[in-house]
């Protein structure tokens, strides 16, 4: 059983140490309660809790601590892909609930399992989601100013149960004053995909992971025979290659773990009950 999550981008340029090291406990401190979780329950229920965990805390770009759109307007997106079934579901510029990725895990069952705006709306309140602002003050003074808070991100997790189980999701609340109806990587299968030999979830430009199709990539090319570490590699290389702006972090069905960033830092952390990695 191991768990890995990711939190988008840290800047020194951009971002104090205090945030910085306000991420590196946050993201230990969740990579251990999802780890926990997972003792009992599948990782297919584990990476939606760890994202809703990182959807909760104002650090991150998804859900409460979501990016403003050039209109004024919070929208958000998210996804979840069970290995085992090779199911995706998703929400695409979903409005006013507070954790995205519940919605997404929602509609795993349903036939029409990727929604988007007034409909995914729609689908969460009648299936009782209350209505939410993920609105906090500080993303409207940086929307008022014109400013964004200097870390391209998204939030995910990836994880393997003790059946060997992978599963993967992903959320995120957009870049800031993009063109409402902008629909980036997250809910689709360059940000987030997994099957039984590997899951990976994305962060970065929405554009270059999927003109990359980076997920499905380091996926297929693990199923097809590559190791972990060698088709991250092959996929980041191609990324270069369009100075693509991404990270990623992966398990394959081995449990194997690995990570990479086109464009340092991506904040991450992984546990396995025994030992922390965290980005620094």
């Amino acid at each position: 059983m191991k768990i890995i999550i990711h939190g988008g981008f840290f800047s020194e340029s951009d971002q104090s140490h205090e945030v910085k090291t306000a991420k590196q406990n946050s993201l230990k401190e969740i990579a251990e309660k999802a780890f926990q979780y997972l003792q009992t329950h599948s990782a297919f229920d584990t990476v939606a809790y760890a994202v809703s965990l990182l959807e909760d805390d104002p650090l991150y770009n998804a859900g409460i601590g979501s990016q403003i759109q050039s209109d004024g307007v919070i929208r958000m997106s998210a996804a979840i892909m069970n290995g085992e079934t090779q199911k995706l579901s998703g929400v695409i510029n979903i409005q006013n609930v507070k954790n995205p990725v519940f919605v997404a895990k929602d509609l795993i069952d349903e036939d029409d399992r990727v929604l988007g705006g007034n409909g995914a709306k729609k689908y969460a309140t009648e299936h009782g989601f209350e209505n939410f602002s993920t609105e906090i003050p500080q993303r409207r003074k940086e929307y008022e100013a014109k400013l964004n808070n200097g870390g391209k991100g998204t939030v995910g997790c990836v994880a393997i149960d003790k059946n060997g189980k992978l599963a993967v999701a992903t959320s995120t609340g957009g870049k800031g004053f993009e063109i409402p109806g902008r629909i980036s990587d997250s809910a689709t299968v360059a940000g987030n995909y997994a099957n039984e030999f590997c899951a990976v979830s994305c962060t970065g430009v929405g554009e270059d992971i999927v003109s990359n199709a980076t997920a499905a990539k380091i996926v297929t090319r693990v199923t097809d025979g590559m190791s972990l570490e060698t088709a991250f590699g092959k996929t980041f290389a191609e990324l270069k290659a369009i100075d693509g702006f991404a990270g990623a972090i992966g398990i394959d069905r081995n449990g194997n773990v690995y990570h990479q960033d086109s464009y340092p830092t991506m904040v991450f952390a992984s546990f396995d009950g025994e030992f922390f990695e965290v980005f620094s």
